[in-house]
């Protein structure tokens, strides 16, 4: 690694570390409002746990029939359990330049945000029994309310670096989260889909863009700067493009609604100056059974 690389990525780490326990304490402080609209990740199955009586079924062995409720009704019912295993969740957040960006000061960068629904829905899985693991951290997967600090140590320690994730250390029947911007070629983010839900495994995409991205308010002449390799480009009159920047944006995301479609993901699109707690529901309650 190169001497600068290196110095780069340790001062970046460095910032991140030394905002993590303010970082945790907004995760932590937003998973907990939320929590108080939700009941949990409950679904029938294995366990010794009771969750609801339901009517006999065709099909069902009378074995399973509980003749105590029954015996209240005229109808037989059955006892279900509460399905006690826990699942594994592999959550992502796109490291990539694009996201060190915000518009202004009134909005946090893409990759705070990101950080902070990422730290948050591990709060949230943590506190359901699921197990978790930041995809490119640790290969062992966390479980506990405590192991939300490591999963917070595992993403100050991720490399600055862009790209999709890795399906290789992802389980069969496992869940994933992706949190980015999903600015890049749709071929690109297909591939990484496509791949992980042949293993299979379950999966959410939730894009956040910055407001400037979602509606481009500049007026005027505006140079916007290039990322990596790319160059400047000077736009002499911003309102000119408006409609075609709003139409290619409409475009990438029905690419990425569809292609989620396709691998049975659900996809959701957040905005930094839209609050985190309504983005942290709709990707709960999407990951929650119907």
């Amino acid at each position: 690694m190169k001497p600068a690389l290196a110095a780069g990525q340790a001062r970046r780490a460095e910032a991140l570390g030394s905002r993590l326990p303010p970082l945790l304490v907004a995760a932590q402080r937003v998973a907990a409002t939320v929590a108080q609209g939700v009941h949990g990740r409950r679904r029938v199955g294995q366990g010794d746990s009771f969750w609801q009586y339901r009517p006999f079924l065709p099909g069902d062995a009378p074995t399973r029939i509980d003749w105590r409720a029954s015996g209240k009704s005229e109808r037989a019912y059955v006892r279900e359990t509460e399905w006690e295993a826990a699942q594994s969740v592999f959550l992502w957040r796109d490291g990539s330049p694009s996201m060190a960006w915000r518009s202004g000061a009134a909005v946090p960068e893409k990759r705070e945000r990101a950080e902070l629904l990422l730290l948050a829905l591990g709060a949230l899985l943590l506190r359901g029994g699921e197990r978790v693991r930041l995809l490119g951290g640790p290969a062992r997967l966390r479980g506990g309310r405590a192991a939300l600090d490591g999963l917070a140590d595992a993403l100050a320690d991720l490399p600055e670096g862009g790209g999709m994730p890795d399906a290789a250390p992802v389980p069969r029947n496992a869940s994933v989260v992706l949190i980015g911007d999903f600015l890049s070629p749709l071929d690109e983010i297909r591939s990484v889909v496509a791949g992980l839900a042949a293993l299979p495994v379950s999966g959410h995409l939730l894009q956040v863009l910055d407001p400037a991205e979602a509606l481009l308010p500049y007026t005027g002449r505006v140079r916007f700067r290039g990322l990596k390799q790319e160059g400047d480009a000077v736009v002499p009159r911003v309102e000119g493009i408006r409609i075609g920047y709003a139409e290619a944006l409409a475009k990438q995301q029905r690419g990425l609604a569809d292609l989620c479609f396709t691998a049975g993901w659900s996809f959701g699109v957040h905005r930094t100056d839209h609050p985190p707690e309504a983005a942290l529901l709709g990707l709960y309650t999407a990951m929650s059974p119907a």
